[in-house]
């Protein structure tokens, strides 16, 4: 009897709850986790789609060929308008991803399949709650063998020769052709075939040059300082080094190495990584600063320091910058204590000296364009600096926190301006102290 009893309140109690639910008017999908935002950062080093929730996700796949597909299963969903619009933001120029399909495959299990274009090396796992970010679920698609950087950087130049050798055809071609018969004009064009390795040809073709890595901050999920109007500092820091990229090597000897050319996330020691590999002779980290007070302006300029922070300023804005890893989303922080504690044994006396050698020359340069923040380099523990080769320089071109200096970083004239700055301040430093044979290894 007292059995009976139980199970008939239960039976009462869940009815009564039921009815409520529906007087409330709320779906039975209100018992899953909320998808708050879905994202899809294309590029050609690695492909990202992020799914943002009230709470974190579990999640299983598999690969699948003959077609290539990425199967995925996330729990405690139900389909929503938000998950559909996963299809739509897949661009045609995506180099992995074909399509998405999105359905409901269990209960509270939403199936995404991936129709890829090529087989990828699948990275899936969770993000804690961080700066505006709720929990995310990351995909990372990368190919199955890692693009050496050296060897895109080589093929990219080969490109660029081929194009410019062509215009010169052209221009020579129609010249012949005023002046009487035409004849065939040799053309120079990149092979089409990628080695596996940089020739010693191409080596070759690289000691010749003076390599600076450009290093526009933030990027992807990651969207850096945001202005009074909602300017991103990953968009602007992108376009000035775009900017700078083309006046560099449109100078005799010199080429621009971008750590990133589009909207998406590089972890800071795959920055640092990737520009050694291509054995720059310099390293030039843009950013746009931020502060708690909108009065903050001017540009400054920092390098790295193996005593401590030469201000608090300093040592609060290695902290912001070096929490990008976090923003950005990677799956093994390259920020690990001991990671940086050995990169930052490596960074030798010289490295440093030619760090603030360079810092100084910028500095000049950027007082022509507008205020400065601090008239001296200063110096802190920043990850993105921590070549222990390379000279390297991180260049907060002005308080994109302070109204008037957004509206500067958001003109075309000013951001020119400022490409001359580093451009010039860049040749100044070089021909001052040439760079010496490369005898770092590949």
């Amino acid at each position: 009897m007292k059995r009976l009893v139980e199970v008939s309140c239960r039976r009462s109690f869940l009815e009564r709850l039921g009815a409520a639910w529906l007087l409330l008017g709320l779906p039975a999908q209100a018992w899953a986790s909320v998808v708050k935002a879905v994202r899809v950062w294309p590029a050609a080093l690695y492909t990202r789609v992020t799914i943002e929730s009230d709470t974190a996700l579990t999640v299983t796949h598999q690969r699948l060929s003959q077609p290539e597909r990425l199967v995925i299963d996330i729990e405690g969903l139900e389909l929503s308008n938000q998950l559909r619009d996963l299809v739509s933001k897949v661009q045609p120029e995506d180099p992995y991803i074909a399509a998405v399909r999105v359905g409901q495959f269990q209960p509270r299990v939403v199936r995404l399949v991936l129709d890829l274009k090529q087989a990828v090396a699948p990275q899936l796992f969770s993000l804690a709650p961080v700066a505006n970010y709720q929990h995310r679920l990351v995909f990372d698609l990368h190919p199955t063998v890692e693009q050496d950087p050296l060897l895109q950087f080589l093929q990219e130049k080969l490109r660029a020769e081929g194009q410019a050798q062509r215009q010169v055809n052209d221009a020579l071609g129609e010249f012949i052709g005023q002046m009487g018969p035409r004849t065939a004009v040799p053309t120079t064009t990149a092979p089409t075939n990628t080695p596996a390795e940089p020739s010693a040809q191409d080596l070759q073709r690289l000691e010749r040059l003076i390599v600076v890595a450009i290093d526009p901050g933030h990027g992807g999920e990651d969207p850096g300082a945001i202005g009074p109007t909602g300017l991103k500092e990953k968009d602007v820091v992108l376009s000035i080094g775009l900017q700078l990229r083309d006046r560099i090597n449109a100078t005799p000897g010199m080429r621009a190495f971008m750590t990133r050319d589009g909207d998406y996330f590089v972890a800071l020691g795959d920055r640092v990584r990737r520009a050694r590999r291509v054995q720059a002779d310099l390293f030039v980290s843009i950013h746009a600063d931020a502060f708690f007070t909108p009065q903050a302006r001017g540009a400054s300029v920092y390098a790295l320091s193996t005593r401590g922070a030469t201000s608090a300023a300093a040592r609060w804005m290695a902290k912001r910058e070096n929490a990008s890893d976090a923003v950005g989303g990677i799956q093994a922080p390259v920020s690990d204590a001991q990671v940086l504690r050995a990169m930052l044994d490596m960074s030798t006396t010289a490295q440093i000296n030619d760090s603030l050698q360079l810092g100084s020359v910028l500095l000049t340069q950027l007082d022509r364009v507008g205020r400065l923040h601090k008239r001296r380099v200063e110096q802190a523990g920043f990850a993105v600096l921590k070549a222990p080769d390379v000279p390297s320089v991180l260049v907060e071109t002005a308080f994109i926190s302070n109204p008037e200096e957004e509206r500067r970083l958001a003109d075309t004239q000013y951001q020119a301006g400022l490409v001359e700055a580093l451009h010039q301040g860049i040749r100044q430093y070089f021909s001052r102290n040439p760079p010496v044979a490369r005898r770092r290894t590949l």
